[in-house]
């Protein structure tokens, strides 16, 4: 019996037995499997961000984007809250009516007023509030979480509250003021005060809210500018006039912006002070959020709250591209000073 060795490999030397060949099979799987390995790396880098985001967007079209999108087209139809399914196309009939609603425009102005007189004073205390925080003092953190304290309290609780606070005949302000020889006043049936009072609500749950804002934007400010202002001897309030100020307009802007977007949408001081959507016996404090509450879920009209809804998002709208046009000029205004220079 004799043994083919033709493709056998030539004995090593020392008699040490021979090498054998490599496997070209198993090197091919072992490619393989690294290339599906580099596959599913590429597809798990590129797919993952998207699975991370896509709860955020899931939400936000079923909590959103449909919303939106079903009230901009109940506005352009006649549709009762009992048969939303129901509806007869009405075209702008609905905005054209809210042009010759006295009660829309009554709602539109006081929201206006009391945007005015809950922003203007909101802002201007927690900017003067973090520029105190913003030296060094005990107990910053204490008087931080402090500042906190009225953002993290309920809105009804905050309300009740307040609506105490204002009774006509046992509440405490009107008994403070009764000590100054102040006769009681009216909080919920006189326009101004009524106005007033809710507004303070507002400046109470808010005001600590911005002072953080405002602070942790003043800590980004560089101590070098604060320096050199003091060298040139610039006094404290100097150093925040022309340091702190200039270097807080974005923040500024922002808080703004917010704040403004926030009195548009004011709803639940109003109506829990008042214990109805009427905003008062003479409609003294309605919004745009309660009037839209009262034509749609009193009265059943969807068709027009829709319109209301959609009024307050195009108000919006027209807000943030005026606050987006002084921003471009602010921008500008100080690129071009700083260019001079």
């Amino acid at each position: 019996m004799t043994t083919d060795r033709t493709n056998a490999a030539p004995p090593a030397e020392g008699g040490a037995a021979p090498r054998p060949a490599p496997d070209a099979t198993a090197d091919e799987k072992e490619l393989r499997r690294r290339r599906r390995r580099s596959w599913r790396y590429r597809m798990d880098t590129k797919a993952s961000p998207y699975g991370f985001v896509a709860p955020f967007f899931l939400f936000f079209g079923a909590f959103g984007l449909f919303p939106l999108l079903f009230t901009g087209w109940a506005a352009l139809h006649r549709v009762r809250l009992q048969n939303p399914g129901e509806m007869e196309w009405a075209g702008l009939h609905n905005f054209t009516r809210l042009l010759s609603d006295e009660f829309f425009w009554n709602a539109l102005a006081n929201t206006f007023t009391i945007g005015i007189l809950a922003t203007v004073p909101q802002l201007a205390m927690a900017l003067g509030l973090a520029h105190l925080l913003n030296y060094k003092m005990r107990g910053q953190n204490f008087f931080r979480v402090v500042m906190l304290t009225p953002y993290a309290t309920s809105v009804a609780a905050a309300t009740l509250v307040f609506a105490i606070l204002y009774g006509r005949d046992y509440g405490m302000i009107n008994w403070a003021l009764d000590l100054v020889g102040i006769n009681p006043v009216d909080w919920k049936n006189n326009t101004w005060a009524s106005q007033i009072a809710i507004s303070t609500i507002v400046i109470w749950r808010w005001t600590g809210y911005n002072t953080l804002i405002y602070l942790a934007a003043m800590q980004a400010v560089p101590r070098d500018l604060y320096e050199s202002a003091a060298l040139d001897g610039a006094s404290p309030w100097k150093q925040f006039l022309h340091v702190t100020l200039p270097s807080l307009r974005p923040t500024i802007l922002f808080t703004v912006v917010v704040s403004t977007i926030g009195a548009t949408q004011l709803f639940g001081e109003p109506l829990l002070f008042a214990g109805s959507p009427s905003g008062g016996n003479q409609n003294q404090y309605q919004t745009l959020g309660l009037y839209m509450y009262e034509m749609g879920w009193m009265n059943f009209n969807l068709g027009r709250a829709s319109a209301i809804a959609w009024s307050m998002f195009l108000l919006l709208i027209l807000i943030g591209l005026a606050y987006w046009a002084v921003s471009k000029w602010i921008t500008r205004s100080t690129g071009g000073r700083r260019s001079s220079r």
